[in-house]
């Protein structure tokens, strides 16, 4: 069985009004020539597959590289039960304006509906200025005829539980938790592999020619979760050197990283590939097999299931901060 090395991929851009030119600023990389609101770093949406970059595979597409070597990246258990569907998607989000508020549905709803996985996701924030907001989750228990006259009402906002967010912060959104990120942050997502998004509030907006956007409440209706729960904004400060577990759920964990020094990874233990995304500072990654890669902000490398182990080292000049993902 031939080796295979940590992957790398060609982001995929999302043109959109709201969106801004943050990303390319913080990954270091060319200015984007209009409006960007998400990079697709990983995925494997059918009509989205991410290219690989560089390497021996370069210019295979997700599929194509799970059809050739999926069991060496997945590992034989994740290969058993998604096959050639990569099950995460990594996203840089950039909201230059607000978002509208939205919900995803369950796999259940997904799977009728829409014959796809549901959307869970989490967010890591990476810049937010000082007046930006989040919305997550209901603040007070809310009925099914509260939530319609709010809408009606124009006083969504009243009942939605906001926040000011801060570099490091964590919010886990669960399919059917409502949600909105204004305008002014910028963050890091992990999520399901699944593009379906209910619109359910759009703050009356209109484009240039007067048109208000669509919105999909009556189908967010049977999706959304009206109870309130005391864990939408989370923030935590691992010990340096140490791997820390930030989220978990049954579709990934999650894990933060600050390295001064340098931290040990085992791959082979979870029987799972590990995504890893550079959130600040540079550094080199090594592993098993003597590959040596630079790491630098805003870098995502896919390490494959089949690697034994990978060593991250800051260059030590600053912390090496690195969130990482894999399938429990």
């Amino acid at each position: 069985m031939s080796k295979l090395h940590p992957l790398k991929f060609n982001p995929i851009l999302k043109p959109v009004l709201w969106g801004g030119s943050r990303i390319a600023t913080f990954k270091g990389s060319e200015p984007f020539d209009c409006p960007i609101g998400e990079t697709w770093e990983i995925s494997g949406l059918e009509g989205f597959e991410s290219v690989v970059s560089g390497g021996e595979f370069e210019g295979m597409t997700m599929s194509d590289l799970l059809n050739h070597k999926g069991k060496q990246i997945m590992g034989d258990r994740l290969y058993q039960q998604y096959g050639n569907k990569f099950p995460l998607l990594i996203k840089f989000i950039d909201a230059a304006q607000d978002l509208s508020i939205q919900v995803h549905p369950n796999d259940q709803i997904a799977a009728d509906r829409h014959n796809c996985s549901g959307k869970t996701e989490l967010w890591y924030m990476l810049e937010s200025i000082d007046d930006a907001i989040i919305y997550c989750g209901f603040k007070s228990p809310t009925t099914l005829d509260e939530f319609r006259n709010h809408i009606n009402n124009n006083t969504l906002t009243d009942v939605l539980a906001c926040f000011s967010p801060k570099r490091g912060d964590i919010f886990y959104l669960p399919a059917g938790r409502i949600h909105s990120i204004g305008a002014g942050n910028l963050l890091l997502e992990i999520q399901q592999s699944s593009d379906i998004t209910y619109r359910v509030y759009d703050y009356n907006r209109t484009d240039l020619n007067g048109k208000k956007r669509e919105l999909h409440t009556e189908l967010a209706i049977e999706a959304i979760d009206y109870q309130v729960h005391d864990e939408y904004c989370q923030h935590t400060e691992p010990q340096p050197n140490v791997e820390t577990e930030i989220n978990r759920c049954e579709y990934f964990v999650t894990t933060l990283l600050k390295i001064n020094e340098s931290h040990r990874i085992n791959i082979a233990e979870k029987n799972s590939f590990r995504i890893i995304v550079i959130t600040a500072g540079e550094g080199l990654l090594t592993n098993n097999d003597g590959y040596s890669e630079n790491l630098k902000q805003g870098d995502v490398l896919l390490i494959p299931a089949s690697t034994e182990w990978i060593e991250l080292k800051s260059d030590g000049n600053n912390i090496l901060e690195v969130v990482t993902s894999y399938i429990p």
